[in-house]
Formats: structure tokens, C-alpha cells, sequence
């Protein structure tokens, strides 16, 4: 979540069935990391069930970005029992998508705000959880004899996916947790400040 690096997202995407008073309640998880693959998603699963009564959903990102949409249910017994169901699973960067197929009896606010509810957290514990940690792109350019130097320091921070290239001097690139950042900015700093490393910069992504 925010201010830490560490964060949950689904670890699969599911489907979820269920009928309640002769509706179909059908609900749909996926990760989306923005916006966009959040509509992208919507646009698929609207897609899947043109006939469908209702397409109520809500999404959660790792930025701390919320939506919620009732599709038409009344307000408040569709969208936000979905949000406040991915909000209670402590997941991020997840899409609950759940779609009702009207079966001729009413539920009432509090009948739907529990099948919303209810569909999505069932959904989302079928979907379960995969922790990531919230990174930063580093590069570092460097001579042959401080290769020993700079991977000391980017394993100490839990750096990520190192790339290494070669040719006149070294480079490499690697994804280092946000918690530490500051050590590698420090470490960096003293080490081209010793003229033992040519430069280093973050990756803006």
C-alpha cells in the first residue's frame, strides 16, 4: 500500500456465480494497473454479456485511485458494497466487475448491497493474492573493478531484475524497492563522489 513497498495484488483472474432470488449474480476479477486497462477490462466483460441487466463495478490501484459505479442499480447498493468488498481483501491494482442478470424479484437495498458485496469478496478470495514491492528503475555506469562494489550495494537494497551489458566500461540496470532509495543514493553518491562509478540515474518510467 502507500508509503510502504510492499503491496497485494490478485494472483489469478476469476469468475464468481451465483444466483440470489432468481438473479444471476456473476462476478468478475482481474489486475489493472491503470486506468486505461481498467476500461479495457470493463469493455471486455460488457462485451461478454450485452444482455446483461447491470454491469456494477469498482477498482482499486497501487496510487491510491478509487472508482466505484452502480451501472444504474440505486445508488450506493452496487458500486461501493464492490469497493468497500476489494478494500476488505486488502488488494490493489484489481477490477471487480459483477453483472446481474434480473430474474423478476426485487431485493431490496440491503438484498443487493449484500449480493454485490457478497459476489465480489467471493470472487476475490477465489482470485487470492500475490505480494509485489513497489520499485524504481536505477541504472549505474561503472568501470570493470567496482562491479564487486555496485553489486554489493544493490543486493543490500533487494534490487530486482539486474541487467548487466558490457563493452569499454559496465552498466547495468536493476529495480530497487522505494524503502530503499535513499540507501542507494547514499551509497551511489559516496561511491562517484570516490570517482569509483562513472554515473548513476533513476529510470522514469
Amino acid at each position: 500500500m502507500l508509503g510502504t513497498s510492499a503491496y497485494s495484488e490478485p494472483a489469478q483472474p476469476v469468475t464468481y456465480e451465483e444466483k440470489i432470488k432468481r438473479s444471476v449474480f456473476i462476478g468478475n476479477v482481474s489486475v489493472c494497473h491503470d486506468e486505461t486497462e481498467a476500461r479495457e477490462f470493463l469493455t471486455q466483460i460488457v462485451s461478454q454479456h450485452r444482455d446483461a441487466t447491470h454491469n456494477c463495478r469498482a477498482y482499486v490501484l497501487s496510487n491510491g485511485t478509487e472508482y466505484s459505479s452502480d451501472d444504474g442499480e440505486p445508488s450506493g447498493t452496487a458500486g461501493r458494497p464492490i469497493l468497500n468488498a476489494i478494500k476488505h481483501s486488502g488488494l490493489v491494482n484489481v477490477m471487480v466487475v459483477v453483472t446481474r442478470y434480473f430474474g423478476g424479484v426485487k431485493l431490496g437495498v440491503r438484498g443487493l448491497i449484500d449480493a454485490y458485496g457478497g459476489t465480489a469478496a467471493k470472487a476475490l478470495d477465489l482470485a487470492g493474492r500475490v505480494e509485489r514491492v513497489m520499485t524504481r528503475g536505477l541504472t549505474v555506469s561503472l568501470g570493470y573493478g567496482a562491479m564487486g562494489n555496485v553489486t554489493r550495494i544493490l543486493e543490500s537494497a533487494g534490487a530486482s531484475g539486474m541487467e548487466w551489458t558490457y563493452g569499454g566500461s559496465v552498466g547495468v540496470r536493476a529495480e530497487i524497492p522505494v524503502n530503499a532509495w535513499g540507501y542507494i543514493e547514499h551509497e551511489l553518491e559516496e561511491l562517484k563522489a570516490r570517482k569509483i562509478i562513472a554515473e548513476w540515474e533513476e529510470v522514469i518510467r
